[in-house]
């Protein structure tokens, strides 16, 4: 179901058309923009100087705001507004209704500038989902003047950035097993993202003006389990787009105007795919999942049909992992496993520079800014290390909060969110 407000007038079609088929990096304009997940370039890499080192609960903390409700979407910052998604119980418990909602948040104070709710979820409804994930986990997306936000297969909506609905669409079904994970992209006028379902899942596209479905590609036959929760990555290859997409057991690259399947590589027997891929030195990077240890693939993207057995540059097995991102920070990949065991990689060739088990259990994706890599641990304490191939430990920080939300950076700042706050981190 698609319930649309009267249209807007053409020349805010005209902005949001000319801000969307520009590639990912373009979404910020601003140097302190991070306008979706994993940033401007959807790879956790900040261009901002002078970020934090060292924190604390009490110490380097410019606000610390209570969030309402649960939800582990990261926060998005754009023109100097905070947006980000929360579930909060209509009743006292989760398995009551929730009120599936957007808020928006003044960078400079934390005060609320609005709070919207745009799906109500009512108890008898799918709303399975694990442990470690919320009903707003979906990190929203910002381009020209809307803000796109998700909650799987409980709803999409575009909204104007005073919080007022355009449209909505509701007509997405799918049984995602354990909840929704992955966020949605803008790539060639489409809003994009994964249908990675139990049943037949799929990747669909809608129109980012209207909330119509434009195409849906059904995966691969995929075999034993199908279920997945990672976010598609917009790259350019040779001057054309493409939206690379994981899955279980096989990730796919696809045209982001028709849908139609570019290229595939085959990972059989490998299912729940969380992190989000990266494109680096020509390589796509593409974590697998379970069950058993997780392998890093680096491949080549200009190939067609499955290449498979013809474009894998080089692989990792060992601490690769199955929930948090990895990033690219100039010539070296750093990842952390689930279980804190840190990994410095060359990114061309994959040799091995370092491991280091920094310890706790790791969900978030890792940011590089300013020279140094943070790495958000699930119990709230981050470790900071300098980009080297030698292993420089800065500090350790803890906010004494468990968080699972990948960390934002804007305006020389990070933004952190907590199990019931967001937190500006000042240096």
């Amino acid at each position: 179901m698609i319930q649309r407000v009267p249209r807007i007038r053409s020349f805010q079609l005209l902005a949001i058309y000319l801000a969307a088929i520009f590639i990912q990096p373009a979404l910020g304009t601003l140097a302190e923009d991070w306008p979706s997940f994993r940033g401007p370039t959807g790879q956790g890499i900040s261009t901002e100087a002078n970020t934090p080192v060292v924190w604390g609960h009490s110490s380097h903390v410019a606000w610390r705001k209570s969030i309402p409700g649960k939800g582990w979407s990261s926060p998005v910052v754009y023109q100097r507004r905070i947006y980000l998604t929360t579930a909060d119980p209509i009743e006292d418990t989760e398995s009551a209704k929730q009120s599936l909602r957007a808020l928006c948040l003044d960078a400079a104070t934390g005060d609320t500038v609005w709070d919207k709710e745009i799906f109500a979820l009512a108890p008898s409804s799918d709303a399975s989902k694990h442990d470690k994930n919320s009903y707003a986990s979906p990190t929203p997306i910002i381009t020209a003047n809307r803000i796109y936000v998700h909650f799987g297969p409980h709803g999409t909506a575009a909204l104007d950035l005073e919080g007022d609905i355009v449209w909505k669409n509701c007509s997405v079904k799918y049984d995602s097993r354990h909840g929704a994970g992955g966020s949605p992209i803008i790539s060639g006028g489409h809003l994009i993202f994964n249908c990675d379902g139990v049943e037949r899942p799929f990747v669909v596209a809608l129109d980012s003006a209207t909330g119509d479905e434009r195409w849906r590609t059904y995966r691969p036959d995929i075999e034993p389990e199908r279920f997945s929760f990672s976010t598609p990555l917009e790259i350019s290859v040779a001057g054309k787009l493409q939206v690379v997409s994981p899955g279980s057991s096989v990730v796919c690259s696809y045209s982001p105007d028709t849908g139609q399947e570019l290229w595939r590589v085959r990972y059989p027997g490998k299912w729940s795919i969380v992190p989000r891929p990266l494109f680096s030195h020509g390589l796509v990077f593409v974590c697998t999942g379970y069950e058993g240890p997780a392998e890093l693939l680096a491949i080549r993207p200009d190939g067609s049909g499955d290449v498979t057995d013809t474009h894998l540059a080089w692989r990792a097995k060992d601490h690769v992992p199955h929930t948090p991102s990895p990033v690219v920070a100039g010539d070296e990949l750093y990842m952390v496993s689930d279980s804190g065991v840190a990994t410095c990689r060359d990114a061309a060739k994959g040799s091995l520079h370092w491991r280091k088990r920094l310890g706790g259990n790791f969900s978030a994706s890792l940011v590089f800014a300013d020279e140094k890599v943070y790495f958000p641990s699930e119990d709230g304490e981050c470790v900071v290390l300098a980009t080297d191939t030698k292993y420089q430990e800065l500090a350790r920080n803890d906010l004494e909060e468990p968080t699972l939300a990948s960390y934002a950076v804007a305006d020389s700042s990070l933004f952190i969110r907590t199990e019931g706050h967001l937190y500006r981190i000042e240096r």
